[in-house]
């Protein structure tokens, strides 16, 4: 079927493709994941709300950024057009426009491998909504498969796809195996600062090596472990949980104080899912990193010691290691683009190691 041929399309003017057909992102043929409900409600969010609200406010106001939305489909379209509807523009002096409001696209093979494939930018100056496209190097005939990441930082009302109109454009679920989604609970640098387009954060760079569908509650300045968001995740489907909240934690006594509380919450519900310990990463300028560090590998011997054979700790020194360790960061804390791919790289071992081992 072609695109002119759906039902329930809509039309925009937008000079560059202006016979474009568009298709809500919220109804099929297209698909998204990593959001909770994204087909109900008027915004895109990443957890129920009134959980967000019984957590704080930072995590209320946060909640609505997309971090780790991404949306599929395949189409044959020469051209990908976006209509994106974001109430308001955050203007971060530390990350680009493209990381924080803007989306990307992966081309995605029949062996479910990405590869980037273009960007779909928020303009520099703007009335709200906004447009973008990309050239998807495609002639009618030739299918393709797509997954578009959504902005790491900003609130997403509504999304629009176009396609031509004499293109197809069908579902496509091939981009993740079947596991249920890694849990990644964390900070600003869990959510993705201060990367420069959404698909370069880590939790997304371990998504695409091992084709695992991911849900991402990274919260700037307010992953603190508070019981509200902790009885939350214990009652999601997860099939590796991530914790990276040290950052947040406001003191080391904190952290002593929730660190382990939270690993007992997720471990009562959820006995034999694996479960990554991680100390922050960016431990040249915080020498406070080894009274928090040894918090967290005390959370990590305390629970080998209990028995469990399922519990793993990174030491956030690792991360960021090696030549060029101090071009990491854009502000000596939060990494850019070589960053999170070394962090991604670095977790992404460990994360090889308990796929294989669950495969044995």
């Amino acid at each position: 079927m072609t695109a002119s041929e759906y039902s329930g399309t809509y039309s925009f003017e937008y000079d560059k493709h202006p016979d474009a057909v568009y298709f809500s992102a919220k109804r099929a043929p297209i698909k998204i994941y990593g959001l909770y409900k994204p087909c109900e409600g008027e915004h895109f969010i990443r957890m129920p709300e009134d959980v967000a609200r019984a957590t704080s406010q930072g995590v209320y106001d946060l909640n609505y950024n997309t971090s780790g939305g991404r949306l599929t489909f395949s189409t044959d379209s020469p051209y990908i057009a976006l209509h994106a509807i974001e109430p308001t523009f955050y203007n971060m002096p530390h990350m680009p426009r493209s990381g924080n409001a803007g989306f990307d696209v992966y081309e995605c093979d029949e062996n479910g491998r990405q590869s980037y494939s273009g960007s779909l930018l928020a303009p520099a100056k703007s009335t709200l909504p906004y447009f973008a496209d990309c050239d998807s190097r495609t002639t009618l005939g030739k299918m393709k498969n797509y997954v578009i990441n959504f902005p790491l930082y900003e609130h997403v009302d509504e999304v629009y796809i176009g396609v031509a109109p004499d293109a197809r454009i069908e579902s496509f679920d091939g981009a993740y195996t079947n596991d249920a989604p890694i849990v990644f609970y964390g900070s600003s640098i869990t959510q993705g600062g201060c990367v420069c387009r959404p698909g370069n954060a880590y939790p997304s760079y371990i998504s695409r090596r091992f084709r695992r569908d991911f849900i991402n509650l990274g919260f700037s300045g307010s992953g603190k472990a508070e019981p509200a968001i902790v009885d939350y995740m214990a009652t999601l489907d997860m099939s590796i949980f991530v914790c990276d909240y040290d950052h947040n934690a406001p003191t080391v006594e904190y952290l002593e104080n929730t660190h382990f509380a939270l690993y007992e919450k997720i471990r009562a519900a959820h006995p034999d899912v694996p479960y990554v310990m991680i100390s922050k990463p960016d431990t040249i300028h915080h020498p406070d990193y080894i009274e928090r560090r040894e918090v967290i590998r005390r959370s990590y011997e305390r629970a080998l010691g209990l028995g469990d054979k399922n519990v793993y700790f990174i030491d956030g020194e690792t991360l960021l290691a090696g030549d060029c360790a101090d071009a990491c960061t854009v502000d000596t804390t939060h990494p850019n683009d070589l960053g999170h791919y070394r962090m991604g790289a670095r977790i992404g071992d460990v994360i090889e190691k308990i796929i294989k081992k669950a495969v044995d």
